[in-house]
């Protein structure tokens, strides 16, 4: 592996450029408290501090396919179909309150994992364009999701899910945040300390390299499109707990926000850069610009329009960057 790898490596942790990355979002945040004052609320600040949980477990998994230069845009119907089929899993379990809850977590873990096994071996072993696969996913998923409950949500969940995945918490910490914390702390450690975490990086960077290094481009990028479709299931459960139901439109335009906060944070489309510290910053972002705006009564339509505008910008950027920096 070498030096130039290591160091985009190590530019993923938590260090000056994550602070760096941090400055736009205070400005944004600054900026909507003077406008309305309640977006500095401690209420609106939980808020803040939950919505970003969710949003960062969706965008790490976008981050890991992205650092192999891939992308998944079927993420979102990725998140929408594991809450509805984990749901109707659910329910059919009544009489067990924790055995109802097991059966949603493990059929919902299942679906996600099958699903980025579906785009990892399209991508990795067919070899057919990353952009292709997930756009095919989504609308495969787009169609199953509607069709499985007919564009209804699925309720009468026991009321122990809510009371273990939204509404505990751990020393006054509520439990999605913890367990956000937990999973990007197990997958910082992938990403910078295994060698499975290590060879997405250059498998990103330098494909051939990694061929000849003897690492197996093919096997770990399927993994990395795994990881990615566990990590969005992961988040469908804990968004799904939240919501009461399982929704068929409930992954959104995440696929566009897992996006935007990713190129936000740091991570490239090229590939070969991005980690915990540039999915935690991107979704920040996203979510106090999402919140901010939402406060201030800014059209639905509008912020779609600025997500769209701040991931032009970012490449922008990044190609005035790399410009820069291969000039010196």
């Amino acid at each position: 592996m070498t030096s130039r790898v290591l160091a985009k490596l190590n530019r993923t942790s938590f260090g000056v450029e994550f602070l760096i990355r941090l400055v736009p979002t205070i400005v944004v945040f600054a900026g909507f408290a003077l406008y309305q004052p309640v977006v500095a609320s401690p209420g609106n600040l939980w808020n803040i501090a939950l919505q970003t949980c969710y949003l960062a477990i969706f965008t790490l998994g976008q981050v890991i396919v992205l650092i192999t230069a891939g992308l998944d845009l079927s993420i979102g119907l990725a998140v929408s179909y594991v809450s509805v089929v984990a749901a109707l899993a659910m329910v059919q379990v009544t009489d067990n309150p924790l055995l109802a809850v097991c059966v949603f977590m493990l059929v919902g873990m299942a679906v996600g994992l099958l699903i980025g096994a579906f785009n990892g071996f399209f991508v990795s072993i067919v070899r057919i364009n990353p952009f292709v696969v997930t756009l095919a996913t989504f609308n495969i998923l787009l169609a199953l999701s509607s069709t499985v409950t007919k564009g209804f949500p699925v309720s009468g969940f026991p009321p122990q899910l809510g009371d273990w995945l939204v509404n505990a918490n751990v020393l006054g910490v509520p439990i999605p945040l913890v367990m956000a914390a937990v999973v990007m702390a197990a997958i910082g450690i992938i990403l910078s300390r295994t060698v499975f975490g290590r060879s997405l990086y250059l498998i990103g960077s330098n494909p051939r390299m990694a061929f000849v290094a003897g690492i197996n481009v093919r096997l770990h990028t399927l993994g990395a499109y795994m990881l990615c479709s566990g990590l969005a299931a992961f988040g469908a459960i804990l968004l799904t707990a939240r919501a009461g139901s399982g929704e068929p439109n409930i992954g959104g335009s995440l696929a566009l926000e897992t996006i935007a906060a990713a190129v936000i944070g740091g991570a490239r489309l090229r590939g070969g850069e991005g980690g915990v510290g540039s999915a935690l910053a991107g979704a920040l972002f996203i979510t106090v610009l999402s919140n901010g705006m939402n406060l201030a009564r800014i059209d639905g339509y509008i912020q779609q329009l600025c997500i769209g505008a701040i991931i032009i910008l970012s490449l922008v950027f990044d190609q005035l960057s790399r410009g820069s920096s291969r000039s010196s």
